[in-house]
């Protein structure tokens, strides 16, 4: 059974303990530090035809190694540990062991088959073998494979050791768990695997070589300062900036020759890519003025083809809408995924684009049906089905599963969906990958608000529609810890009926150090769930104290604890399972508080806080204690949450958060 959350899958194969990459340029070292970073104890074979350009890439990993150290994301001893146990060699006999080959070699084809033939003939018939193929479908890179059902393959972008995004293609010669073990291999360490179908440029590429190649065809009339320039509405930078960093054009080139040899001669790449190397254009940030009517031009053509290749690629379900949006942003550097781009503009507008488009450029493929149809799908959410418990997946990876409207938004719309469902026992709430259930709340439209309680305090309670949706719920609700829950996310974990963490999860409220309040709940929850542990909570809220998974076991506010992903969710399920028929809402009446000592106004990590605040704060957790009726008691955390907003330290708070700078609430009070 192949899941939406690659970490549901159970595995056939561990992590490697080998693994050989083919091609010593310029990702093939990038992908073997990524792999060496998340596995540090991993053998590493670099393989080339020469020596020089694995000398090259041993230093390239040495000077990742030392940078990372300088900027205090890697310790001397890990550092030791990446660069250990890395070989290079010209010998393919040297990598007849490993347990994965990965092919980066140039991108042709009888090459791509000769390396392929050659690793064949010398490691063993279990190893996997992918190639970090842009563009050549699987069925004619493997086609001659003795044993194809163990090669597929895996995408990656540059530079390959950040970028989290990686394409696996699923193709009828691989064995179907394959693509199950790659992509849960993948999500455990760190990137977003995304499935596609097996054609030329497969999604991703699709998108940005043929962004690049018709940009490239309007410079007849605009020069590439200004077409970077224009679509800088779109793009974090253009794409000739792009195509210079990546010594792009031959690589266009050859992608638009095969899509064009395989689905039409309108994929033609642009004669102007063979007699030219380095394009003059402007880097992101940076913008030329441009004449109207050429920016117009412009900017209709490049959202045209943008609207070409997103509604080939969904009509021919080469890739998920969802998987769309989030590798275009990731991957590409759009700054809203085409989708949006698309619900944005509205259906007038694009209409009137693509009309142009097909005038324009005919042949290239079209929407072929209303653009409001091609929106309906959940961009933020995965959500899987085990045994009859709803598993929903908050994947926000670039946010740290952060959330915002949108995403609560569609987390209680599957939750309606099913919560009248017979045959849906109870929901476990995750968050994607290993690091975060989720790193809190988007600031959104707060900082519009700071100044006006009434607003803030609205804004507040808005933000609390999924989380009185499930205080109201008779179906159980889990959250699952698979790593930190700050802030919003955190709150959301409260308002679950249950919760259940990994053993190195961990909770904060940073609020205070933003001089503000938390707005949804967590003032007024805790105390009345877990009142044992009151003090905590009050050490949480007001210094923002981090609690570990352990501590908060010991509090009773976590259910169970588990080694794994695997256990998280086997732990989650059984909670769902013992609380059926046992859920009851929030009780009424006002609850007991133990007296709020006094304390300096500082954060755990010294960081001074403001007492104002802190005040504030201090009054709604006794006012909201006091409430005759859990409603009341949420309406005290509204209020406060708008008082809060009045404060100059919510005005510096906020300030700083979004300058990137550390708050300086010495002068706020």
């Amino acid at each position: 059974m192949t899941f939406a959350n690659p970490l549901l899958h159970t595995p056939a194969r561990a992590f490697p303990k080998s693994v050989a990459i083919i091609g010593a340029g310029t990702i093939g070292p990038d992908i073997g530090y990524y792999l060496k970073t998340a596995i540090p104890d991993l053998t590493l074979y670099l393989v080339d035809v020469a020596q020089g350009p694995l000398d090259r890439a041993r230093q390239r990993f040495e000077g990742y190694a030392r940078k990372a150290i300088e900027r205090k994301k890697m310790s001397e001893a890990d550092a030791a540990r990446v660069t250990e146990n890395l070989h290079t060699t010209t010998d393919y006999a040297a990598i007849r062991d490993v347990e994965w080959v990965i092919e980066a070699a140039t991108e042709d084809i009888d090459l791509k088959r000769r390396i392929f033939a050659q690793v064949e003939a010398v490691v063993r018939k279990d190893a996997i073998i992918t190639s970090n193929t842009s563009s050549l479908p699987a069925k004619h890179i493997f086609a001659n494979l003795a044993h194809k059902n163990r090669a597929t393959v895996t995408h990656f972008f540059a530079p390959a050791w950040r970028n989290p995004i990686v394409e696996v293609i699923r193709w009828d010669g691989a064995d179907p768990a394959l693509i199950d073990d790659l992509n849960w291999l993948f999500c455990t360490t760190g990137k977003v695997p995304l499935v596609t179908e097996d054609v030329a440029c497969f999604m991703l590429d699709r998108v940005f070589d043929n962004w690049c190649n018709d940009a490239a065809l309007l410079l007849d009339g605009a020069i590439a300062a200004e077409i970077d320039s224009t679509v800088s509405e779109f793009v974090h930078a253009g794409p000739f900036f792009v195509l210079n960093m990546a010594n792009g054009n031959p690589i266009i080139t050859e992608t638009n020759t095969l899509q064009a040899s395989e689905e039409g001669a309108h994929y033609q790449p642009a004669p102007v890519f063979k007699s030219v190397e380095t394009w003059r254009t402007v880097a992101p940030g940076k913008t030329v003025t441009v004449k109207p009517d050429t920016a117009a031009t412009v900017r209709d053509r490049m959202l045209g083809v943008l609207m070409s290749q997103t509604a080939d690629i969904l009509d021919r379900a080469i890739g998920t809408p969802a998987d769309l949006e989030l590798g275009c942003r990731l991957a590409l550097g759009f700054k809203q995924g085409p989708l949006d781009i698309m619900r944005d503009l509205g259906e007038a507008e694009v209409s009137r684009i693509c009309g142009r488009m097909k005038r324009e450029r005919p042949g290239m493929p079209l929407p072929t049906r209303s653009s409001a149809s091609y929106q309906d799908f959940q961009r933020y959410v995965l959500v899987d089905d085990l045994d009859g418990v709803k598993i929903v997946t908050i994947r926000r990876p670039e946010a740290m599963n952060a959330l915002h409207d949108e995403l609560t938004d569609e987390i209680l719309s599957v939750i309606r969906r099913y919560e009248n469902d017979a045959a849906t026992r109870g929901f476990v709430i995750t968050g994607y990958g290993t690091r975060a259930f989720s790193a809190g709340a988007d600031i959104g439209r707060f900082p519009r608000m700071l100044g006006d309680a009434d607003a803030a305090a609205q804004y507040a309670r808005d933000c609390s529609r999924l989380l009185t949706h499930l205080d109201r719920m008779t179906k159980p609700v889990v959250a699952a810890l698979n790593g930190m829950a700050l802030g919003g996310g955190l709150e959301l974990a409260l308002r679950c009926h249950a919760i259940v963490a990994l053993r190195d999860a961990w909770m904060q409220l940073p609020e205070i150090t933003l001089g503000i309040v938390p707005g949804i709940g967590a003032m007024v929850v805790p105390y009345r769930r877990w009142p044992k542990a009151a003090a905590s909570f009050s050490a949480m809220l007001r210094q923002a104290e981090r609690m570990d998974a352990a501590a908060g076991h010991a509090l009773g506010m976590i259910d169970a604890l588990a080694d794994d992903y695997a256990g998280l969710i086997v732990a989650a399920k059984a909670r769902v399972d013992s609380l059926a028929g046992k859920v009851a809402a929030p009780a009424d009446g006002a609850v007991a508080l133990p007296p709020l000592t006094a304390i300096t106004p500082k954060a755990m990590n010294g960081q001074v806080l403001s007492a104002e605040v802190i005040g504030i704060m201090e009054g709604a957790i006794v006012e909201a204690a006091a409430a005759p009726t859990f409603a009341a008691a949420l309406e005290v955390g509204y209020r406060a949450f708008g008082t809060s907003a009045c404060t100059g330290a919510a005005r510096e708070g906020i300030d700083s958060f979004l300058g990137r700078r550390t708050p300086d609430f010495s002068k706020t009070g």
